[in-house]
């Protein structure tokens, strides 16, 4: 409220005063008599359109409000302010249209409805049925929408009158479904559907909708329907839905975009819960994405394997929101647990045994890549983490779910998200780690190439590298094939730190590169360079969202599809050829799941990006900082028994 310019406060109205109720709920008489006697204004809230994962009595909070001037918007008995807007606001602009047009698209791509419990891997019923669709009892939208208890009963007759010997499926509410209030119908009335059933998938199979003023009725016009509508909701009346119970002052003829645009886009006083700050549609729409992602993949829990004593909590806060991940270190036990239990398997991705197979899914982690301000061998916990139920981004010898992404289209205005986020990336010379590199020196002249340097026993290396695996090798390739050029040698940040082996001696650097550059800004470098030469460095993909040449030794993930000059042994399979742009969605929007350090929220790539910019993040504790600089004691010594 505060945001939306006004400031709650407790106390008896004036007659220059606003007077906020919720809705038509049982209590908001109390209001509606001081906004009386005092003269003052009335304000009526509700929830938007696209409200939360759960309903609001399960406590998840709102991510967008309806604030009405003149009424509320289920209210026929009176105009609302969305009532007045789809009846006089220019709806023809080329740009909310568009907007509406992607709005709707990403929607029904997504799967997402005012209220997200439901499933999108389950099955509707066989196409070819007469939806109908039920609604709380004693709901207000109901009693004010020119409709009662017995308006139900004349849907169901003349749904059966119309369409004789059709199956009837009768959607019941989510609040019903959750065992909050009572629906309208029995099983008796016909196929009485209480399963979470994805609303789009049903809207897609049935051959006509029914509705006497429930949401449903507003996504079946976005579907394509033409539903038959019993009471006066606010899409009815604008020649998108069959009325049977017309409201003559709703004159206009509308398109569905124009009634999405209104309703959707210019209605609403949307939320963003990670920034604090009232946002867009799009905005809002991308923390629904996220929290429903989260919500989706998590909601039948996970048993953990393989995962290291000090990530654990970060994983807990990750995936454990909807159920506490249950670890085990016995892939044997793990497996048996998550099949008692009915859980999926989380292995972290470099620990997952040979061969291993488990008649659970099996989601397999990493570090993202927008990552944190510090290293994973630092013991920096990680902001985004990927979770891949194919196989895992840098091994090219099995399909990943990044790959699969990558060459299938993005969804509807992903490439111009993408494009935005990598313009917010580069402006902020974001990179995975985001350390703070030195300045760079004075650098030869020249066409100057960049060579990153990795960990040598990293699983990309030993999955996804070439030919040349070590970092001497990689100088040497390099120089054979560039014998004019100036060549920088950025060593990798974990192995400068002596926490992974790959070190290469600074004499027999000095016989391939021009200069070595430890602990140099790599974003500097990319920025000085001509082009990159890597064998499967993330700095390689980095260096694309730079507009580099890059070539690739090895098959990293974004090799492959012809954004890349390619040496290595990239598999076959990758034929499809993405813009940039959707690389970048596939890998920064699509694949990993992020998370906001600040509120503790699923959250989308967006913020990570503004956290990781401004510095607001969390930072290891002293303890870690400890265990942190054992390991690297440690790593000093692993040639004793490696």
């Amino acid at each position: 409220m505060t945001l939306a310019g006004l400031r709650p406060r407790c106390g008896l109205p004036g007659s220059r005063d606003l007077v906020a109720v919720w809705g038509n709920g049982p209590r908001s008489w109390r209001g509606e008599a001081a906004a009386r006697r005092s003269g003052a204004g009335l304000l009526r809230i509700e929830d938007a359109f696209l409200r939360s994962v759960r309903p609001g009595r399960a406590g998840d909070p709102p991510l967008g409000l309806l604030i009405d001037s003149r009424g509320a918007y289920y209210d026929a008995r009176q105009p609302s302010d969305l009532e007045h807007l789809l009846a006089h606001a220019p709806l023809d602009d080329p740009d909310l249209l568009a907007r509406a047009d992607r709005g709707i698209a990403r929607i029904r791509d997504a799967d997402l409805s005012k209220y997200n419990t439901h499933d999108p891997a389950l099955d509707p019923p066989e196409s070819d049925y007469v939806l109908i669709v039920d609604q709380v009892r004693g709901d207000a939208s109901i009693r004010l929408g020119g409709a009662d208890a017995d308006s139900f009963t004349r849907m169901l007759d003349a749904a059966r009158a119309e369409h004789p010997g059709a199956r009837i499926v009768i959607k019941t509410h989510p609040e019903t479904i959750d065992g909050y209030r009572a629906g309208h119908f029995q099983p008796s009335d016909g196929v009485l559907l209480d399963s979470p059933v994805s609303p789009w998938r049903l809207l897609a199979g049935a051959r006509a909708v029914y509705t006497v003023s429930s949401q449903l009725g507003f996504e079946a016009i976005l579907a394509g329907h033409r539903p038959c509508v019993f009471g006066q909701p606010f899409y009815a009346g604008w020649g998108l839905s069959d009325d049977r119970q017309p409201l003559p002052r709703r004159s206009r003829n509308l398109a569905p975009a124009q009634l999405f645009a209104a309703a959707m886009i210019l209605y609403p006083r949307w939320y963003d819960p990670c920034r604090d700050r009232l946002c867009s549609f799009e905005d809002a729409l991308n923390q629904l994405e996220a929290e429903v992602r989260a919500f989706r993949e998590d909601r039948r829990g996970h048993v953990a394997l393989g995962m290291r004593l000090w990530k654990r909590a970060g994983l807990q806060r990750a995936f454990g929101q909807e159920k506490r991940l249950l670890f085990e270190n016995d892939p044997a036990r793990a497996v048996a647990r998550a099949v008692q239990t009915g859980r999926d398997l989380l292995v972290w991705a470099g620990r997952e045994p040979e061969a291993f197979a488990a008649p659970v899914t099996i989601r397999r982690v990493e570090d993202g890549f927008l990552r944190s301000r510090g290293l994973g061998a630092a013991l920096v916990p990680a902001l985004s983490l990927v979770t891949d139920d194919l196989g895992i981004y840098y091994d090219p010898s099995r399909e990943s779910r990044l790959e699969r992404l990558i060459a299938a289209p993005p969804p509807p205005g992903g490439e111009a998200r993408a494009k935005a986020l990598v313009a917010a990336i580069v402006a902020a010379r974001l990179s995975k780690y985001n350390l703070a590199g030195a300045a760079l020196p004075p650098l030869p002249e020249g066409y100057r190439i960049l060579v990153p340097g990795q960990v040598e026993d990293d699983a990309s290396i030993l999955r996804g590298g070439g030919e040349v695996r070590g970092n001497l090798a990689l100088l040497e390739r390099v120089r054979r094939a560039n014998p004019g050029a100036v060549i920088l040698y950025k060593p990798h940040p974990d192995v400068e730190a002596g926490l992974r082996p790959g070190a290469v001696p600074l004499h027999e650097a000095l016989l391939h590169a021009d200069a070595v550059l430890p602990n140099a800004d790599p974003i500097a470098l990319i920025d000085a360079v001509a082009e990159i030469w890597t064998i499967t460095s993330t700095l390689g993909f980095e260096a694309l969202l730079r507009g580099k040449p890059v070539t690739c030794l090895g098959a990293p993930f974004y090799a492959g599809w012809g954004l890349t000059r390619d040496l290595g042994p990239v598999p076959a399979r990758r034929t499809a050829r993405p813009s940039l742009d959707a690389l970048a969605h596939a890998t920064l929007i699509a694949y990993p799941r992020c998370f906001d350090p600040v509120t503790g929220l699923p959250c989308p790539p967006e913020v990570l990006a503004e956290r990781l910019a401004t510095g607001t993040i969390a930072r290891p504790g002293g303890g870690l900082r400890i265990l942190s600089k054992l390991q690297g004691l440690a790593a000093s010594y692993a040639h004793l028994w490696r």
